[in-house]
């Protein structure tokens, strides 16, 4: 997999970049319970996932993530006050952190101002989580052996050096935590069939599966 162009910090200091408003544009006026109602939503998909481990630091997430495999990867609060989440993940040089950052009722990986317009958005985290381990899944299978590369330069053996491969691959599940029978059941159906809500579902399980459409 390719690395990702994130901001990865190994505390929460780093100030978020803000980008200067037009001077010819006023300001939209957005609805504040729109946001309030995206991100009531997102808290209820994460509380149902199992991996969101709430309020714990950048160094407690690190001692859960030490000694797991690469792509291992948790949510937790961001402890920066423009921030409301951080991706805590296990990379090919330890765990790192990832600020998810929110705009417009979308959410999307914190990046680098030259490379925010190509990063996606999505309506809440678990789906954004979920794009990026599809991705992972999608490109490991895909692997083929290469030729051998041709020499790097010594500017691209430094940038090749500096850079942190990104893999989100499984979840790290809280301890206290321990996912339930029916919520098993309810990933299962999700990862055969992307249509629950056509399947011939008494009412309370169809509700029970929309209040969690997700594969992991």
């Amino acid at each position: 997999m390719q690395p990702r162009s994130v901001t990865v910090f190994q505390g929460e200091s780093a100030p978020a970049f803000m980008a200067p408003a037009p001077e010819n544009n006023l300001p939209q006026m957005r609805d504040p319970e729109e946001d309030l109602l995206c991100i009531a939503k997102t808290f209820s998909y994460l509380r149902e996932s199992g991996w969101y481990w709430g309020s714990i630091t950048a160094s407690e997430a690190k001692q859960h993530l030490q000694k797991m495999p690469e792509g291992t990867f948790l949510v937790r609060d961001s402890t920066h006050p423009s921030y409301l989440f951080t991706l805590s993940v296990k990379t090919n040089r330890g765990p790192t952190n990832v600020r998810i950052e929110y705009a417009d009722s979308k959410f999307r990986l914190d990046s680098n101002c030259l490379s925010k317009p190509r990063i996606l958005a999505f309506p809440d985290v678990v789906s954004l989580i979920q794009h990026y381990v599809m991705s992972c899944t999608v490109e490991n299978k895909n692997e083929a052996p290469y030729p051998p590369p041709s020499p790097l330069s010594p500017v691209q053996k430094e940038m090749v050096a500096a850079a942190v491969h990104l893999k989100l691959i499984r979840p790290l599940s809280r301890k206290d935590s321990v996912p339930s029978l029916q919520h098993l059941c309810r990933l299962q159906i999700n990862k055969s069939t992307g249509e629950g809500d056509q399947l011939p579902l008494p009412r309370r399980m169809g509700y029970y599966l929309k209040q969690y459409p997700f594969q992991l």
